[in-house]
């Protein structure tokens, strides 16, 4: 037996494997809590808490955008008047500011900045080689603390292809605009634009019969190649020496530990019947039908709790995407740069309404679906809305354009346009977020503590 095949082959297969196919939540069969681990990632009726964070590109034309008046008592502006109906579901706040956005001694490239530090709140390393350096983003803090109670650690979504290298804007790699998740300072987490592989990613491939033959031939072969693996380990043992011996044993510990995982998996029971068909292949050709049937897999995913955690980039910032059905055929970034002129920022202000009713898309969809306990997905939901820049002429990464939507489970006053001080960091908003979901992490970025009042 080749020891290389074992040690690397087999086991990055049987990592791919995963762990978890997660069962729907039936309200009709309740919903316990037991203990502070089980309250992780829950509200306190028990009903999964979800989180989603969702960007939007080169920021807003402020005076479209940000509402008229403050507390409960302010009315939606041009851009955000397809909110109407989700007043009393969301907050708007205003004075957030990512600090790490700002150019600092690095110079341009706030295109760049506005995507990586949105999430991390950390500053990125100016190169365009493979020696990219960031942080972990927020999402992935949260994953790491309780993804694992569902089958997906989390969900990352992208309405743009995969760029992890290249030189994307003044001397930054391109894995700084197409990646809003890192799972670690060196490591994005590598969206999904193709919806297909997003469902099937989520229910396997196939009708549903066949995704649950498909199952159990899958954990068949795992525990066969898990056999076949430890008895070739107990077989070598008797040839090695004392330092090779402990090297096995930690190999066989990670065996160990990938049984586990496939026990879990099969705890929770068969993929769900998700109640509709996949979609079809390759990627919408209009933008929003792109963004809607991504948003449709990600409420399934919620749903059927398959997730609890996504982040979903609807474009990079410093996307140059015309939208000729607004009649706008100019490009984004290139009418970002409008220096005051008026017709340039009346378009953008169209651009920024058209962001606006998908977000009111998916809101609809979360309010409308009842959760375990009673009430609905989006009650139960921490969903954040907003973008890198304020201002993309002038590329201010303060005053950001920021809409948190969903109770998180009756944790959050809802219905208000709260006006915080200037420049508070939009990571204390993100501490706060993951208080409420109950990851211990005691700091993102330059946060200075957790949100209140929110």
């Amino acid at each position: 037996m080749n020891q290389p095949t074992i040690n690397f082959g087999r086991r990055n297969f049987l990592r791919g494997f995963g762990a978890s196919v997660a069962l729907p939540s039936f309200r009709s069969l309740g919903t316990e809590v037991k203990g502070a681990a089980a309250a992780r990632g829950v509200t306190a009726t028990g009903a999964p808490l979800r989180m989603a964070y969702l960007y939007v590109p080169n920021g807003v034309i402020m005076d479209k955008w940000r509402p008229e008046g403050s507390g409960s008592d302010f009315k939606f502006n041009e851009s955000m008047k397809s909110l109407n109906a989700f007043k009393n579901d969301l907050q708007i706040i205003k004075g957030l500011e990512q600090a790490n956005g700002w150019a600092g001694s690095d110079g341009a490239g706030d295109h760049a900045r506005s995507g990586a530090t949105f999430l991390t709140g950390a500053r990125p390393k100016k190169t365009a080689g493979s020696d990219i350096r960031l942080g972990i983003s927020a999402d992935q803090m949260a994953a790491s603390h309780f993804g694992s109670e569902t089958r997906l650690p989390s969900l990352e979504l992208s309405c743009d292809a995969v760029r992890k290298s290249g030189n994307c804007d003044s001397g930054y790699s391109c894995a700084y605009q197409y990646n809003m998740s890192w799972r670690s300072a060196t490591q994005p987490m590598t969206p999904e634009s193709n919806p297909r592989l997003v469902f099937e990613r989520l229910f396997g491939g196939g009708s549903n019969n066949e995704r649950k033959d498909g199952l159990v031939k899958r954990r068949a072969e795992k525990r066969s190649i898990l056999d076949v693996v430890m008895d070739d380990a107990r077989a070598m043992n008797n040839q090695l020496g004392r330092n090779d011996r402990q090297k096995l044993d930690e190999y066989i510990t990670g065996i160990r530990e990938i049984e586990r995982r496939i026990e879990k998996a099969e705890s929770f029971g068969p993929p769900p019947e998700p109640g509709v068909a996949a979609p079809e292949e390759g990627v919408p050709r209009e933008y929003q039908d792109h963004i809607r049937l991504l948003f449709d897999m990600l409420l399934l995913a919620f749903k059927t709790d398959q997730t609890r955690i996504s982040s979903f980039l609807l474009a990079h910032d410093g996307s140059n995407r015309s939208f000729s059905g607004l009649g706008v055929n100019e490009g984004h970034h290139g009418l970002s740069h409008h220096r005051r002129a008026q017709d340039k920022m009346d378009k953008i202000a169209k651009i920024d309404a058209f962001y606006v009713r998908q977000l009111s898309y998916f809101l609809e969809k979360m309010k409308a679906t009842e959760d375990v306990d009673g009430n609905t997905l989006l009650h139960n939901s921490m969903i954040v809305w907003g973008s890198g820049l304020s201002d993309a002429d002038r590329h201010s990464h303060d005053d950001l354009p920021i809409i948190v939507a969903g109770n998180a489970g009756g944790k959050f006053l809802t219905g208000r346009h709260l006006e915080l001080p200037e420049k508070t960091p939009l990571n204390n908003l993100y501490m706060r977020m993951l208080r409420e979901s109950g990851a211990p992490v005691d700091r993102i970025g330059d946060s200075s503590g957790v949100l209140k009042g929110i």
